[in-house]
């Protein structure tokens, strides 16, 4: 299960960029998940909740999850639609097109701190 690793590479991530007193205060972490990134959101909660097991230091943290649909844009009449079933046929003119613009994503869009005690 590759979402474990993905979840170990989150944790680095953030662990990267904060200091150990601001990811003390870490609540949660929101992905943007596109349906071509090849992450199944069940799996990738199910890896997160026991990478966190494993990491009493992110015990309070949750893991909120934004899947995002295809959008492919047609070459041949310009417009812009949402892949269904993974056909990858322009919905208007009904030309294949593989000019994917959204849903291959696997991103950290945001992280959330709990305030900081006796902060101003």
């Amino acid at each position: 299960m590759h979402e474990v690793s993905l979840v170990r590479n989150i944790f680095r991530s953030l662990e990267d960029t904060f200091s150990p007193p601001e990811l003390a205060r870490l609540t949660a972490i929101d992905l943007t998940v596109g349906k071509l990134a090849n992450v199944e959101p069940v799996l990738m909660q199910n890896a997160f909740d026991a990478v966190r097991q494993s990491q009493p230091e992110y015990a309070g943290v949750t893991l909120n999850i934004e899947l995002l649909p295809i959008l492919v844009d047609c070459p041949n009449c310009g417009s812009r639609f949402e892949v269904a079933q993974y056909r990858f046929v322009c919905s208007e003119c009904q030309t294949p097109s593989n000019q994917v613009v959204q849903g291959t994503e696997l991103l950290i869009r945001r992280v959330h701190f709990r305030e900081e005690e006796g902060g101003a």
